[in-house]
């Protein structure tokens, strides 16, 4: 499996870091070994100093798929999730400075946690119009709802699978709203739909 995560998708987080409002969806990917389980704690990273949290809504792929059309995109997923895309913020501004790729603020082992279990798209009313937030240590940090992403769930599959064939068990994380700042060694991390916690864990 993969990890497919889309950038710039809510224009208030894009405005916050003073990047441009994508004309496509902008993507990048991590490997499985981003992946951070069961809520297992992460342990801050030695090459940072500076690690930021990005709550985002995952879709997790149900079926192969290639140039999938728009209009047909909503086939190929039954669930959807919570994750956190953690990223290393000073070391990826270093890299942009010197024009180089960034995978190594974002794509670093357990980089990626995720929520023990996913929630049917048949029990939300519209996908399209759904809350999730990210508490640290019981303050509220970040709030969203997919209303706000420039580029819907059917949209980002359609682009992204005219590039990347999906397979069964991909997870594309949608995209972070506002809010976007550090974490610290003794945080407790708490991310929530529509008012579910659905994955919590600890900052060591």
């Amino acid at each position: 499996m993969k990890i497919i995560c889309i950038g710039r998708n809510y224009s208030e987080h894009a405005k916050e870091l003073k990047n441009e409002l994508p004309e496509n969806p902008v993507f990048f990917m991590k490997p499985d070994t981003a992946l951070l389980r069961n809520n297992d704690p992460l342990y801050y990273p030695e090459f940072t100093k500076d690690l930021h949290h990005e709550v985002e809504i995952v879709v997790k792929i149900n079926r192969v798929g290639k140039n999938i059309e728009e209009q047909f995109a909503s086939r190929y997923y039954e669930e959807i999730g919570i994750g956190i895309d953690f990223t290393a913020r000073d070391v990826q501004n270093q890299c942009k400075t010197k024009g180089l790729p960034w995978e190594i603020a974002k794509a670093f082992d357990h980089s990626a946690p995720i929520c023990k279990s996913f929630l049917p798209v048949s029990q939300f009313e519209d996908l399209q119009n759904i809350n999730f937030s990210l508490d640290i240590n019981g303050k509220r940090v970040q709030t969203g709802n997919t209303k706000d992403m420039l580029f819907s769930i059917n949209q980002i599959i359609a682009y992204v699978s005219q590039f990347v064939t999906l397979k069964i068990g991909d997870l594309i994380y949608t995209g972070t709203p506002a809010g976007v700042g550090a974490v610290n060694i003794g945080d407790h991390l708490e991310a929530s739909i529509e008012g579910k916690l659905m994955l919590e864990f600890d900052i060591k």
